[in-house]
């Protein structure tokens, strides 16, 4: 396995919660160290790496580190664990899922339980949701769950870790997005194994908090103040069985990254992603979206006065599971494109639509 590749593993099977995710961050940021000039991190725990830090422009490449999580939210006399969300988690597939709780004591293992088939009535067959979802951790009372360092607040994450499926595919939880962390990482490498000289700043933005709203990219885009914005995160895969392509799009891991229409992404900048790929034959899908892209794009194109940005998605399968996965070749190719465009780009370029 080489340095880039155990990289993605350490950093992915690293725990990275929404709020928490200061261990993931300080691995991301060793590896990004050596192929930029400066780095720096922020109050809330979002790392930038920089190239060129003297240059006036200012050239955004980002992604975000934190993965869906859980929160201690109510312990049960017998001394079982109810929780509530942290971002996205889905209640669907808890039960039977193993998760660690993060303790000031240190890592809880405990189970996601679930009442056995032989039990349950067929006629009024229970589906899991918030209020019946529970976490056992072998305790028999409250008492014995507070001793163990578990209290209210204590955030929870699956226990699951990377794996390849068929040598073409990764599968895993967190790749949303901590596969884009390893992207713009890979981005940063290459530029200096390249010994490719950019004429603006760059700055490597792997931002916190997205899974809440956004907010690690709402910070750091008021500190940095870039010129441009390319946002890298995942969108789904919608070949897979129970996807509607008629209101989610069509869109298939393998064939490319997916570069994305509407109204926070400037047409400009997107043009110019689309002739960076096209002239280097990387591949790619189109998606439109509506109103909103949902990702850290839409918090850098509207800081400060308007920054162009542009969406660039790894299509992934099963989001928001344990088992998202990504296509290798995608993920080549993303940091392939984010490279290209790089070396294209004019810093003199006009954005301006009307003049």
């Amino acid at each position: 396995m080489n340095t880039n590749e155990k990289f993605l593993y350490q950093y992915l099977n690293n725990a990275s919660p929404t709020g928490f995710e200061a261990s993931g961050q300080q691995i991301w940021l060793d590896y990004v160290r050596p192929f930029v000039d400066d780095y720096f991190t922020d109050a809330y725990g979002t790392a930038v790496g920089v190239i060129n830090p003297d240059a006036k422009f200012k050239v955004v490449i980002e992604a975000h580190a934190d993965e869906i999580s859980w929160f201690v939210n109510y312990i049960t006399p017998e001394g079982y664990i109810y929780v509530i969300r942290n971002g996205g988690s889905d209640h669907m597939i808890a039960p039977s899922m193993r998760v660690n709780i993060h303790t000031d004591k240190g890592i809880i293992p405990g189970v996601f339980g679930w009442p056995a088939i032989h039990v349950r009535d067929k006629a009024k067959e229970e589906t899991p949701k918030m209020e019946n979802i529970f976490i056992d951790v072998g305790a028999r009372t409250k008492d014995e769950v507070l001793e163990m360092g578990i209290h209210v607040g204590c955030v929870v994450t699956f226990k699951d870790e990377l794996t390849q499926l068929n040598n073409k595919y990764y599968s895993g939880r967190a790749l949303d997005n901590r596969i884009g962390g390893y992207m713009i990482a890979e981005v940063a490498r290459k530029i200096k194994q390249d010994k490719v000289s950019l004429p603006f700043g760059l700055y490597i933005v792997n931002a916190v908090q997205e899974e809440i709203g956004l907010r690690g990219a709402e910070m750091i885009a008021a500190n940095i103040k870039p010129n441009v914005a390319i946002i890298t995160d995942v969108c789904h895969d919608t070949t897979a069985p129970m996807y509607s392509k008629i209101t989610s799009g069509d869109y298939t891991a393998g064939n490319g990254p997916v570069l994305t229409c509407g109204a926070a992404v400037h047409k400009k900048l997107l043009d110019l992603v689309i002739a960076s790929a096209t002239s280097r034959d990387i591949p790619f899908q189109r998606s439109a979206s509506s109103r909103s892209t949902g990702t850290d794009t839409d918090a850098f194109a509207y800081s400060n006065g308007g920054v162009p940005s542009a969406l660039i998605s790894l299509p992934i399968k099963y989001m928001h599971t344990t088992v998202e996965t990504a296509n290798k070749k995608d993920i080549e190719n993303v940091i392939g494109l984010i490279v290209g465009f790089l070396e294209d780009f004019d810093a003199d370029f006009d954005f301006r639509y009307v003049k």
